[in-house]
């Protein structure tokens, strides 16, 4: 058992004991990690929550960005743990309202990220969420857009994260949690 320095006890092998591979998805060559066997069990899925929103609590975080899909279910729990408002970064087309865009690269692809215009206000303190730090294209994205818009971005917060895909590089100079981690 490790104890974070924000006060939440946890056995990381035990966490990364619900984490499944899957060979060759999306694509051949790349193991995909499903969250979906740790989403499954309370212990874990507790676990995560609350060591996301203990290391960011009391930083005065008003609003909390989910990345599609995962994030959601990650960042909408967290942003209800720290009193915070919800705000979805969807995928090109999937918001009904004005949008900001923004291009973003991954790992076995492109793809374009949008946020509706009137999600954040000027200095508003963000937490962004996402379930893989992979090569970080989309958590910059997200990143830009929400600075674009007037927002601070406080931190980042992932569950996991493929130190070797180095996502980091991506994100200088961030305040970056990643509970598990792929060397």
């Amino acid at each position: 058992m490790a104890l974070y320095p924000w006060g939440v006890e946890s056995d990381v092998s035990r966490l990364k004991d619900l984490i499944r591979d899957i060979p060759d998805f999306p694509m051949a060559g790349v193991v995909f990690k499903d969250i979906t066997p740790l989403l499954a069990d309370p212990e874990g899925f507790s676990l995560v929550i609350d060591s996301i929103a203990g290391r960011f609590e009391g930083l005065g975080i008003t609003k909390v960005v989910g990345i599609e899909a995962r994030g959601f279910i990650i960042a909408a729990p967290v942003a209800h743990r720290l009193g915070a408002g919800f705000v979805p970064v969807r995928k090109v087309g999937k918001l009904p309202w004005q949008v900001e865009a923004e291009a973003y690269e991954l790992e076995y692809g492109t793809g374009l990220l949008e946020l509706h215009s009137d999600a954040v206000a000027i200095d508003e303190l963000v937490l962004v969420v996402d379930d893989v730090l992979a090569t970080g294209g989309t958590a910059a994205a997200t990143t830009r857009l929400l600075e674009r818009l007037g927002a601070k971005v406080v931190g980042l917060a992932f569950v996991i994260e493929l130190g070797f895909l180095n996502g980091r590089r991506q994100l200088p100079g961030r305040d970056i949690l990643s509970l598990l981690h792929y060397e």
